[in-house]
């Protein structure tokens, strides 16, 4: 008997897809994601996402913070900061401030030179208010 040779090859069976991780590996995730989700959905929540108290920034009218220096402790580069004052007149009110001493008064500004009435006024807002002129150290 003659063995008779099959003229077609026998294919090799396809391997199984290798997954990057296991199915519990793959489960431990989703239910990580899961509890995520649920977490932010309380934190939401919590914040009033149901009662919307939440702020939207685009219906938000915009703010204005309050800059207030005190003319006997602020630093040059404090005093240069605030409307119509440079660096030079800041560093003329530092200048002034350590050789006559604090400034009592608003007004005292005045003997600064380069500080008018005009940059006075447009200066109040900005300034602290001082205390009175025996509460200053060193008087």
């Amino acid at each position: 008997m003659a063995l008779e040779m099959s003229t077609h090859p026998t294919k090799p069976p396809k391997p199984t897809p290798a997954w990057l991780l296991r199915r519990a590996d793959q489960a431990a995730i989703a239910g990580l994601a899961l509890a995520a989700l649920v977490a932010l959905a309380c934190y939401w929540t919590v914040h009033g996402g149901l009662r919307r108290r939440l702020i939207e920034i685009d219906r938000e009218p915009p703010r204005q913070a309050q800059f207030l220096v005190d003319l006997n402790m602020a630093h040059w580069a404090e005093l240069a900061q605030l409307p119509g004052i440079g660096e030079g007149l800041a560093r003329r009110i530092v200048e002034s401030r350590q050789r006559e001493g604090p400034f009592t008064d608003h007004d005292d500004l005045r003997r600064v030179r380069g500080i008018g009435p005009k940059t006075l006024e447009q200066l109040k807002p900005y300034l602290r208010p001082l205390p009175p002129a025996g509460n200053i150290a060193g008087q």
